[in-house]
């Protein structure tokens, strides 16, 4: 059954986590070289796949026992809000043009592209945030669709206005938010948890 609030609290906490993330630097340097059309189509591919994952993966835990679930996934979130506060946006971006570059262009763009973010996304924090929503007991569809939908649309915007909106949303501060959020979120977790709410 799909839930509407969840839907939209998983987009909203994976937008923001994925805003100023390696992927989507990835989409932004591949649709400045190539069609955003196909880095699209290719992105969206590999996200899809990503989520899939990650919530199947969430899904497993899950049939472990709650409350060590709960405050591992709990502290996970403590821990990717510590990664996001340590997040350096231009050694990602250096690494990611390394990459692209490297993959040639003897391929498909939506190939290549699929191929890239593919890559940069998995054990990435926005794909283990997914799968430690769903472990901690939240209904997997919504959650995956949230999350989709959230990386579709840091795709979106990175392929077509990352350049402009790079002007007004510096990653430093998006970095900063997003580790709040998901320190907010661990501390939640495992306040709750702990005391039995």
């Amino acid at each position: 059954m799909l839930s509407l609030p969840i839907i939209v609290s998983t987009f909203g906490l994976i937008f923001i986590a994925e805003l100023p993330d390696k992927t989507a630097l990835a989409a932004l340097i591949l649709a400045s070289q190539y069609r955003p059309r196909d880095v699209i189509l290719g992105a969206s591919a590999a996200f899809l796949v990503q989520t899939i994952v990650a919530v199947i993966a969430g899904s497993l835990l899950s049939y472990l026992p709650v409350e060590p679930i709960r405050i591992a996934s709990g502290i996970g979130f403590l821990v990717f809000a510590v990664l996001a506060f340590r997040r350096k946006e231009e050694e990602e971006e250096e690494t990611e043009r390394k990459d692209i570059t490297a993959r040639g262009s003897t391929r498909p763009i939506w190939l290549v592209s699929f191929l890239v973010i593919f890559a940069a996304e998995w054990g990435d924090l926005t794909q283990l945030a997914t799968a430690a929503l769903v472990a901690r007991g939240g209904p997997p569809l919504s959650i995956g669709i949230g999350a989709v939908l959230a990386l579709w649309a840091v795709t979106v915007l990175a392929a077509f206005s990352g350049q402009q909106l790079g002007k007004y949303l510096k990653p430093r501060f998006l970095n900063i938010g997003s580790g709040i959020l998901f320190a907010a979120i661990g501390a939640y977790i495992i306040i709750s948890t702990l005391l039995g709410a």
